[in-house]
């Protein structure tokens, strides 16, 4: 075995690795199932269901910092930006990692609960790249304010990235590596926010105008 060249070992690892997650997939996609997560999961990817907790988001700041707090503002937009163009068209792009409603291996016992297959490719998940990386941000730079509620958004985005795999378009390891890089990008943009601006403070200093 040690005698094998290194690229046939390579080979070897990343078919293993390959294998793993098409059978993590099925676990989740097939047996680890129920009609209740059925029907929720489908919905919780779409933007109707997760845009008012950022737009309570967007109030709540407001409410307690004023437009004062615009420059965090534009570091939430630029880190959604980011993480949905690097996931997008550039690691889809270098991957080319066809979709599991696209796997030869799959495709007759996936349950997709979705009416359609994307065309796009699956590594890496940009449900998972930005809403880790939504997360991650408003962890580094608003954690102080939220207290324990802030691992809510870490919570959200697990199940967001989780129901991915649920309904039958991405793997697992589609899903971490979004993960992965949104955590990594969460952390870039919420470091040059605090280095750079950091928080004014609450208005009028007092306590904030809305109790998490």
């Amino acid at each position: 075995m040690h005698d094998l060249p290194g690229h046939i070992l390579t080979i070897s690892f990343i078919e293993s690795l390959k294998n793993a997650d098409r059978w993590l997939f099925r676990k989740i996609n097939e047996d680890w199932t129920s009609p209740f997560f059925d029907v929720v999961f489908p919905l919780w990817r779409e933007a109707i269901t997760w845009m008012p907790l950022y737009i309570f988001l967007l109030v709540l700041v407001l409410l307690n910092f004023g437009f004062k707090i615009c420059p965090w503002i534009i570091g939430f937009i630029v880190t959604v930006s980011l993480t949905d163009q690097i996931s997008s068209h550039v690691f889809k792009t270098l991957v080319q990692r066809p979709r599991p409603c696209h796997d030869p291996y799959l495709v007759d016992n996936i349950r997709l609960l979705l009416e359609y297959c994307s065309n796009s490719f699956s590594f890496t998940s940009s449900h998972a790249t930005n809403h880790f990386g939504m997360a991650f941000f408003i962890y580094f730079t608003m954690k102080k304010y939220f207290g324990k509620w802030i691992y809510a958004f870490f919570f959200w985005a697990f199940t967001i990235s989780y129901g991915q795999v649920y309904i039958g378009i991405h793997y697992p390891l589609d899903v971490t590596g979004g993960a992965l890089l949104g955590t990594a990008i969460g952390w870039m943009t919420a470091y040059i926010f605090n280095a750079r601006f950091g928080l004014p403070p609450l208005r009028s200093n007092q306590k904030p105008a809305v109790q998490l």
